[in-house]
C-alpha cells in the first residue's frame, strides 16, 4: 500500500471519464492537488465544473480512471471496497448538500450512529455527542426528528455526525445550497471556528461568494480542470 505523503489529500494527474454514447466526458481532468493539513478550502466553479466528482474522488465514494489519489498518506487506488469503507469512516467526515440524515432516528441517534458504526464503547458515547450538540446549538433539538428541523438545523447535525468520529478531514459538497444567507453565514462561522479551534482540515465545493469570502485558500476548477 503505497504511502506518498501525509497531507491530508494528494492527487497526482487524476482523471474521471465517462462515456456518453461515442463522446467521452472528461469530468475531472489531469488535476494535481495538495491539501495540507488545517486548510481551509473551497473548490470554486460553475455547475459542471467537476466540483462533485473530484470531492468524491478525494472521499473514496469513485474511484479514478487515470491518476492516483492519495488520503492521509494512502492511496485509495490501492484498497480493497472494505479498506475504502474503513478510510471514509475513521479519517473523514462528510456534509451534503441533500443533509443525508435517517428520517427514522432523532437528532442525537443520527449523530449517535457513526460512533455505532466505529464500533466505539457505547457508554462512552454520549460524552461525545452532548459537547457537540451543545457547541452546535441542538441540545434543546436532541429528541426531534429531521422532519421537525429547519433546513438550517438539518445540516447542523448533519455537521454534528460528520466531526463527531474526529476525522482528519472534512468534504462538504454545497454545504449552504438549500439555506439562507443568515443561516448559511453562521454554518460557515462554525466550520471555521471548528477548522481553528480542533485543527480539522475542511475541503468545500461551492460557487456561494460567502463560501469563498471565508475560505483561507480557493481552488478555481472549470471543465475538469484547475484553473
Amino acid at each position: 500500500m503505497s504511502n506518498q505523503s501525509q497531507s491530508p489529500i494528494l492527487l497526482k494527474e487524476v482523471s474521471r471519464i465517462y462515456h456518453n454514447g461515442e463522446f467521452e466526458v472528461h469530468a475531472v481532468d489531469q488535476v494535481d492537488l495538495e491539501i495540507k493539513a488545517g486548510e481551509f478550502t473551497v473548490l470554486s466553479g460553475p455547475s459542471g465544473s467537476g466540483k462533485t466528482t473530484l470531492l468524491n474522488l478525494i472521499g473514496g465514494l469513485d474511484r479514478p480512471d487515470l491518476g492516483e489519489v492519495f488520503v492521509d498518506g494512502l492511496s485509495t487506488n490501492q484498497l480493497s471496497e472494505k479498506e475504502l469503507t474503513l478510510l471514509r469512516l475513521h479519517k473523514i467526515g462528510f456534509i451534503f448538500q441533500a443533509y443525508n440524515l435517517l428520517p427514522v432516528l432523532t437528532v442525537y441517534e443520527n449523530v449517535q450512529l457513526i460512533l455505532q458504526i466505529q464500533g466505539q464503547d457505547k457508554t462512552e458515547h454520549e460524552a461525545q455527542i452532548l459537547p457537540i450538540l451543545e457547541r452546535l446549538g441542538l441540545t434543546d433539538l436532541r429528541d426531534r426528528f429531521p422532519w421537525q428541523l429547519s433546513g438550517g438545523q438539518q445540516q447542523r447535525v448533519a455537521v454534528a455526525r460528520s466531526i463527531v468520529g474526529h476525522p482528519k478531514l472534512v468534504l462538504a459538497d454545497e454545504p449552504t445550497a438549500n439555506l439562507d444567507s443568515d443561516t448559511a453565514r453562521s454554518l460557515m462561522d462554525l466550520m471555521h471556528q471548528l477548522n481553528q479551534e480542533d485543527q480539522v482540515t475542511f475541503l468545500f465545493s461551492s460557487h456561494d461568494p460567502m463560501v469563498v469570502e471565508k475560505a483561507s485558500r480557493v481552488i478555481r476548477i472549470r471543465d475538469g480542470k484547475i484553473v
